[in-house]
């Protein structure tokens, strides 16, 4: 019987069998595989459904029941994949908004807040921060918009951008944030962990942060280019 390789179509000749599984080895290309798989997440384009269904508010047991792997797997391919993902960086010279996104960890008195930097001309969200809403966290934002000349910082009444932006970029006009608030409404859409009224919720802040950056930072074309550059190195 022979053995097409799943890479550049080549001929493979068993080598050795291991856990029941009949090994093969590609003579064109060289590369290792196996007659037949029985677990779905060897498939190549995994990580661009996961991230696709994430974008698209499926809850973690959802995603598993639908691609039939399991939640540990979905779990770890998008913290891969978050970690992944680079920073974009930022202009000089813009004009930002900056609010606060409330959720919880693990029980609803364990508030937490995803604290973003919204840029009016790009319409980006160009820094984030999940954490407590304090200070320290605050600041991370703030500096990050500080470095690159903001022309003007608009944010609501909360008392502590008061001694974190300078006076004269602080801006707390009403209605002078409406931008990044629609944002964070169509973050509670599309994320099922940040849903209101629903039993999906965050166990760790690391669930929710690389959550929320695939869903603010990642893009598909990144990972169909992914893709795409794994069938171009396999042939």
């Amino acid at each position: 019987m022979d053995f097409s390789c799943k890479y550049c179509s080549g001929i493979c000749i068993k080598k050795g069998i291991r856990n029941g599984c009949q090994k093969l080895l590609c003579k064109g290309c060289n590369k290792h595989q196996q007659a037949s798989y029985s677990n779905n997440a060897y498939q190549i384009d995994l990580d661009l459904w996961i991230f696709r269904y994430v974008k698209e508010g499926l809850g973690i047991r959802s995603i598993s029941r639908i691609l039939k792997i399991s939640t540990n797997t979905v779990l770890s391919r998008i913290s891969t994949m978050a970690n992944q993902i680079p920073r974009p960086s930022i202009l000089k010279g813009k004009t930002y908004e900056v609010d606060e996104l409330r959720t919880y960890i693990k029980f609803k008195r364990n508030l937490y807040w995803v604290i973003s930097a919204y840029c009016r001309e790009t319409k980006e969200i160009v820094a984030f921060k999940v954490g407590k809403r304090n200070n320290k966290n605050l600041k991370v934002v703030i500096d990050s918009l500080l470095l690159s000349n903001a022309v003007k910082i608009y944010t609501d009444r909360l008392r502590n951008y008061i001694s974190l932006i300078p006076r004269e970029l602080h801006n707390v006009k009403k209605y002078s944030i409406n931008h990044l608030e629609r944002w964070h409404l169509t973050m509670r859409t599309r994320l099922k962990r940040l849903n209101r009224k629903t039993i999906c919720y965050s166990k760790s802040l690391v669930l929710l942060y690389n959550h929320v950056k695939l869903l603010i930072w990642g893009e598909e074309k990144f990972f169909e280019y992914r893709l795409l550059s794994f069938w171009d190195d396999a042939t």
